[in-house]
């Protein structure tokens, strides 16, 4: 399977944050949930991916090409958080401004996903509220022959209902196998739902890259007190850490786990929990 994206050894210096040798891949087909507190580095690794800033070390390769050339750059689609576009133009006139920005502008389909998001073409952006705003820069972001998309805390502050059209949308839009998406996102539960991998990244460093299904469908955490606790076997621990009345400690294979130590209450993870616990607890 082509890769979309790869990241390999991606190294940022700032004043008070170091984006540490970052690497991870994006699958053609695959969508890739990028997690990690605020501050983590998501933005600084997505910037770095379009050209935004300029990278120390490593190296960025964007649908086979080191080099973000004319070409690659009209099949990269990119929403970020809030409103890019001119407040004072409709999306009719958008239309317009965007023939001449892409050489491969579909007009055809830019007006479809307007008619089914229900954003009326000729009202001025400024009057949109910030989920309209939101579902007009995904339809420019797909109406461009866009092979790669990515998405920086594209569904914060939108309500659910929105939130779900728009998560539809995303795996729709990944049905063919020439399509990826990178998608940084505060809402884990959201992140569940649609992606194929999660890469959680800490204090400017990856802390794992795995599938999805392997993180929800194996983790777990063993919720006990003192005197279990002290009776586990260390190397079973991922992280632990102490709550007022119990110990949490996440393992990786939930159903082992639960065979080796019967009497423990091992409950499911969620990714939530499981990013959580890495920031939060400690190691042996």
């Amino acid at each position: 399977m082509n890769e979309a994206l790869t990241i390999s050894g991606l190294t940022k210096t700032y004043q008070d944050f170091v984006l540490d040798s970052v690497s991870f891949t994006v699958p053609g087909g695959c969508i890739v949930g990028l997690i990690g507190e605020n501050g983590a580095g998501k933005s600084t690794i997505i910037n770095a991916v379009l050209g935004l800033v300029q990278k120390e070390a490593g190296h960025v390769s964007v649908l086979g090409h080191e080099e973000l050339d004319g070409d690659t750059k009209e099949q990269i689609g990119v929403v970020f958080d809030g409103s890019n576009y001119p407040e004072m133009l409709s999306p009719k006139k958008m239309n317009r401004v965007m023939k001449n920005v892409y050489h491969s502008w579909n007009e055809q389909t830019y007006f479809r996903l307007l008619k089914e998001f229900s954003l009326p073409p000729d009202k001025q952006i400024k009057q949109f509220s910030k989920g309209m705003k939101m579902k007009l820069a995904i339809s420019v972001a797909l109406s461009h022959d866009s092979r790669l998309l990515i998405l920086d805390e594209a569904t914060s502050g939108l309500d659910p209902v929105v939130r779900d059209d728009i998560l539809d949308m995303l795996l729709d839009f990944v049905q063919d196998e020439e399509h990826s998406i990178l998608v940084s996102s505060h809402i884990t539960s959201d992140l569940e739902k649609i992606a194929d991998y999660i890469v959680f990244i800490h204090e400017g460093q990856v802390v794992f890259s795995k599938p999805k299904d392997e993180l929800v469908e194996q983790y777990g955490i063993i919720k006990c007190g003192a005197a279990q606790f002290d009776a586990l076997d260390k190397s079973d621990m991922i992280v632990y850490r102490k709550m007022d009345y119990e110990w949490q400690v996440l393992i990786s294979h939930r159903e082992k786990m639960q065979k080796k130590y019967p009497k423990a209450l091992i409950v499911p993870a969620t990714i939530d929990e499981i990013m959580l616990l890495y920031i939060k607890g400690g190691k042996e």
